[in-house]
């Protein structure tokens, strides 16, 4: 069997076990899609077990060769930007590392948290500690009538999340360390959090989604929007209607 031969056998096996990519923008130099939870962004060591990578799937999707201008977590969903060639990686890759990029995330986390406020605690990264910095918006409580611990009910909030850094899982880190874990999150969460979600809501995602990316970009504001994957409003539906 020859190489486009296994190339096109791969893409078929691909397609068939996550089906097509969601592409939310696309021009002659870049895309982006919205990634579903549990797909990494490109093959890695310290998951073996993975089959499946977003950069093979749309590389193979649009038969054409791309360059992932950032990561997401693999268990974050939400857009995840790729560039068509080398000269526009390159500068994108300086628009992250300026921080030009604008990045919005929502998340479900444990507990009532404030209103709004800033998080600005260092993250150990690559032997290193980092300055990292996440700013965060209340946009709604939840209180279910499911007791937990010493309370006869249990309390959430739904939160938008600004990261101005981008360290390795940052706004896993600095929401645990407020006391205000992302809901489904391991190892950063909570354990008896996400046993409860798994057996009240049949919960099996981190509940974190990468919403919106703006930036600058050849004389135009672009703005990126990924829809929440059906589970994640499914279990959002839920909670409210408890």
């Amino acid at each position: 069997m020859n190489k486009s031969t296994n190339d096109e056998q791969q893409m078929t096996e691909d397609n068939n076990a996550i089906g097509l990519l969601e592409i939310i923008y696309e021009t002659d130099d870049i895309i982006a899609i919205n990634k579903p939870h549990g797909l990494l962004v490109h093959r890695s060591r310290i998951a073996n077990d993975a089959k499946e990578f977003a950069l093979q799937l749309l590389r193979n999707q649009i038969d054409q060769r791309v360059y992932p201008a950032h990561r997401l977590d693999r268990k974050t969903s939400g857009v995840l930007l790729f560039a068509k060639n080398t000269e526009t990686n390159s500068a994108l890759q300086i628009l992250f590392q300026e921080r030009k990029m604008r990045k919005t995330y929502t998340a479900i986390v444990r507990g009532f948290v404030a209103e709004k406020g800033m998080i600005d605690y260092a993250i150990g990264e690559n032997e290193k500690v980092q300055k990292a910095v996440t700013h965060y918006e209340l946009m709604q409580y939840f209180e279910i009538p499911v007791p937990f611990g010493k309370h006869e009910t249990s309390r959430y909030s739904l939160v938008k999340l600004h990261p101005q850094t981008g360290r390795f899982h940052q706004l896993r880190k600095h929401m645990a360390h407020i006391f205000h874990p992302i809901i489904g999150d391991r190892p950063h969460g909570c354990n008896k959090q996400n046993k409860l979600w798994k057996t009240h809501f049949d919960m099996t995602i981190m509940l974190l989604h990468a919403e919106n990316l703006e930036f600058e970009w050849q004389g135009k504001t672009i703005h990126l929007q990924a829809k929440k994957s059906t589970e994640f409003e499914r279990v959002l539906t839920s909670i409210l209607n408890k």
